[in-house]
Order: structure tokens, then C-alpha cells, then sequence
């Protein structure tokens, strides 16, 4: 049964083979006439402008503007989860991507269908951000070293994210109560339902 098996699949039962006769039994195997299996190339779906208008207008507040910038700036999802607010320039129309795939950074466009929304969310935020300054949880986590080299940046309103969660959270690893971007989940899960509503 395993011809009907993934590539993948086939060829970590040809790898455990090999690494049982090596490692385990230690016994050459010999010639062995086995073809490694390739993978089937599949062509991506992709969906008309018509198809994604329809899918985006069954999405509403913030799940909208998340899916729109997206689709209107060639974001990965996680690059939109934890895009911080210094990372956006309204006046320019673009978007800096911090290490993205790779842990390159570039520069994308910001689609001018999406700046009015755009705006408005973040003045939200901003308020959303001072309260919570007054509250003593503003601050977010920082890349890297800088939180040792800058520690009041974790507090200024440039480093926060754009989507961040409506709620404080618990760091697992340094204990520390702040505000973490917004679930990646829940984007998915909010396009999988629009996607069947459309």
C-alpha cells in the first residue's frame, strides 16, 4: 500500500530502511533499486478579483482591514500580525516588513483603498495604547536586544503593534503582563468562514 503514499511519506520509509540496515542491524544493504519519489507539482488556486472582493466584504472591522492589507499589500500573515506602528508610513503609502520570510526586511506598498481605514484604526489604538499606559500594562515586547539597550522603547507608541490583542497576557518566558499582537488564528479563522459565506 505505500505506492498509494505521499512522496514524502515514501521516502521516509526508504530512509528508515537504510538507516535500519546502517545504524541497527550494521549490514551493508547493497544495491538497492529504489527511485526516490518527487513530489507532484500543483498549481496554487488562485481567485479572481471578483471571487476576493466577495470574500472581503463578507469580513467586517478589524478582520477586513487585516485581510485587505494582505491581499492589497502582499503581506504574509504573520508579517500583518506583528506589524508595529513605526513600520507603517501613511504619507509615503508603504509598509516595512521586519524580518520577513528569510529574516529579510523590505518595503511593500500600502494599498490607498486601505489608508482611510487604516487611519481610523489606528487613532482606536493610540487611545486603546494610553489607557493602558495608565493602567501600567503599555508596553509590548521588543526585538532582539533592544529592550536592554532602549528600556523605555518597549512604552512609546512607534513599537506597538498595529493589531494588538484586546486584552493583556502573561509572557511564558519572562512572566511580564503586556499586550501581544492579535491571535494569528483568528484571521484564519475569520477568512475560512468567509470564504464558505461567499
Amino acid at each position: 500500500m505505500l505506492f498509494r503514499s505521499s512522496a514524502s511519506t515514501q521516502n521516509q520509509a526508504l530512509n528508515a530502511i537504510v538507516f535500519l540496515y546502517k545504524q541497527v542491524l550494521k549490514k551493508e544493504l547493497g544495491i538497492v533499486d529504489a527511485i526516490r519519489a518527487r513530489k507532484p507539482k500543483h498549481l496554487p488556486v488562485v481567485l479572481t478579483v471578483e471571487e476576493t472582493m466577495l470574500v472581503l466584504s463578507q469580513l467586517s472591522g478589524v478582520k477586513q482591514l487585516m485581510a485587505r492589507l494582505l491581499y492589497g499589500s502582499g503581506l504574509r500573515l504573520m508579517e500583518c500580525h506583528r506589524l508595529r506602528v513605526k513600520d507603517v508610513n501613511i504619507s509615503a503609502k508603504q509598509i516595512i516588513v521586519r524580518d520577513g520570510k528569510g529574516f529579510k526586511d523590505r518595503v511593500t506598498v500600502l494599498a490607498e483603498t486601505v489608508i482611510p481605514h487604516l487611519d481610523e484604526h489606528l487613532i482606536r489604538v493610540k487611545a486603546l495604547h494610553k489607557d493602558f499606559l495608565g493602567r501600567g500594562y503599555g508596553e509590548v515586547e521588543l526585538p532582539y536586544a533592544l529592550e536592554r539597550k532602549c528600556p523605555n522603547a518597549k512604552y512609546e507608541w512607534g513599537w506597538q503593534y498595529v493589531f494588538p490583542a484586546n486584552n493583556i497576557s502573561t509572557d511564558p518566558r519572562t512572566k511580564v503582563k503586556r499586550r501581544h499582537h492579535i491571535h494569528e488564528s483568528s484571521l484564519q479563522k475569520a477568512v475560512k468562514n468567509a470564504v464558505r459565506l461567499s
